[in-house]
């Protein structure tokens, strides 16, 4: 954080300053800040966050033996750190991070992105911040910080030498999006695909569109939107875009983008594509698996090139990216047993995607083998859109269909009903009996998919495979 003095804080907060040690209202506080204490370092501040299992309170402790100089809470504690008591700290997380990244920018030449998309946030954010950090200082988020905690964390990052600030939204319910973009207001906001991901949380697909369009109402007025033209309710944004005077940058397969691939190559050491960006021809050739990461490249790239990199450079720099993050997409075991660790998030959208990445990287005498466990957040959509995947496996010929989990036990009855009936498909009630299973039954020349939404737990399994199998 950019040094504020203390009082500066309270008021902006309308908290209570307690001051303590040697602090005064005119100290000055410019470490990180974090709701998590094990993380805090020196010269830190703490926000004690409560929990649904925990609360922050109960670690200020240890927020100050780790060396934090302030501890944002909800009441007054005896701990000897300065204090600013506000009614709800995670709001106050908020505020701050709006007052220090328009503080920055008031003096500064600080360009903000924004992401949204119900697949791929995660993915294009770090494609981006790959691009733009070479250019100057870059803050884009840890791993998924893109709700009401992690987006206020990663702006209050930012320093008077930020030169890019990307900031990945994630939509928790309508509003959310608004809100978060709404302490920075985005100079350009990216729109990647509206699907299924949240619908049940949302009331559907329309109700999903207008969350996502949120991110184009608050970026600023004049500003870029960045869309999918392959999308139609991605497009339908357009007139937002139009009504706040915004440029619109398209990015897809369809003529209509500006920033475009054309004939896209599928292989299980990566993904090429023969591009067209602003009417010149490229060719990106991306390490990270899967043909649906083509579109989150498109996407990084027609941002970057609009802050005026040059697309050369910015393809360049896409083609180091290994992984997109851990436990998406990551390769793991080994040439003979190879795994694809895609377990941390898994939406109707990305497990299709996902599928058939599976089919396309597996070659003559290979095998396909595809771990599945639940989809999160799907409301009254969970059957039919679990049974869709059952469907999806078996009519891409999956030649092992491995099930877990009581959630997503309609994939393994689908399959069966659709002819997987054989021992192609089987079912487990959790991650250790699946593991053994597939111990003794994974071959050389097998080519393994473990997907499933975070809760189900996967990622790990996928872990122990790919250290079995290593």
């Amino acid at each position: 954080m950019i040094p504020t003095p203390l009082s500066h804080i309270a008021d902006l907060l309308g908290g209570r300053l307690v001051v303590r040690r040697d602090d005064t209202p005119d100290t000055l506080v410019s470490g990180l800040v974090d709701t998590d204490s094990r993380l805090i370092e020196p010269g830190g501040v703490f926000v004690a966050k409560p929990g649904e299992t925990t609360d922050g309170h109960l670690f200020v402790g240890t927020a100050v033996e780790r060396g934090a100089v302030l501890a944002l809470v909800e009441r007054e504690l005896d701990d000897d750190v300065s204090q600013i008591v506000v009614p709800d700290v995670v709001a106050a997380l908020g505020a701050l991070a709006s007052d220090v990244v328009a503080r920055v920018r008031a003096h500064g030449d600080l360009k903000i992105v924004g992401i949204t998309g119900s697949n791929g946030k995660t993915t294009t954010k770090n494609l981006l911040a790959r691009i733009l950090e070479v250019e100057g200082e870059t803050v884009a988020p840890r791993a998924s910080f893109n709700n009401e905690v992690g987006a206020p964390l990663t702006m209050l990052r930012v320093t008077d030498a930020t030169r890019y600030l990307v900031s990945e939204f994630g939509a928790s319910a309508p509003g959310a999006i608004a809100r978060l973009a709404g302490l920075v207001t985005p100079d350009i906001g990216v729109v990647l695909m509206v699907g299924m991901a949240h619908a049940g949380g949302f009331g559907g697909i329309e109700s999903t569109f207008h969350a996502k369009s949120e991110l184009v109402t608050a970026t600023r007025e004049g500003g870029l939107a960045v869309l999918n033209a392959d999308d139609p309710r991605v497009a339908a944004m357009e007139p937002i875009a139009r009504e706040r005077g915004q440029d619109v940058r398209w990015f897809g397969r369809g003529e209509r983008a500006q920033v475009r691939a054309l004939d896209v190559e599928v292989s299980a050491s990566g993904t090429r594509a023969e591009l067209l960006v602003d009417g010149e021809p490229h060719t990106l050739t991306l390490r990270v698996l899967g043909e649906h990461h083509v579109m989150n490249a498109l996407a990084a790239l027609a941002a970057a090139t609009a802050l005026g990199v040059a697309a050369a450079d910015a393809i360049a720099r896409l083609e180091t990216v290994e992984i997109a993050e851990r436990w998406r997409m990551q390769p793991m075991g080994s040439d003979r047993v190879r795994i694809i660790n895609d377990a941390y998030n898994a939406s109707p959208d990305s497990m299709a995607a996902a599928l058939r990445t599976l089919a396309q990287i597996t070659g003559p005498g290979e095998r396909t083998v595809a771990v599945l466990g639940a989809m999160s957040e799907l409301g009254e959509y969970a059957d039919e859109e679990h049974d869709r995947v059952g469907l999806l496996a078996v009519r891409l010929r999956i030649q092992r269909i491995v099930v877990i989990g009581p959630e997503a036990r309609r994939m393994y009855l689908e399959a069966i009903a659709q002819g997987s009936w054989d021992g192609e498909a089987v079912f487990f009630a959790d991650a250790d009996a699946a593991f053994a299973y597939l111990e003794t039954e994974l071959r050389d020349g097998d080519r393994v998919l473990v997907k499933s939404s975070n809760s189900a737990g996967l990622r790990h399994l996928g872990d122990r495979l790919g250290e079995r199998f290593a």
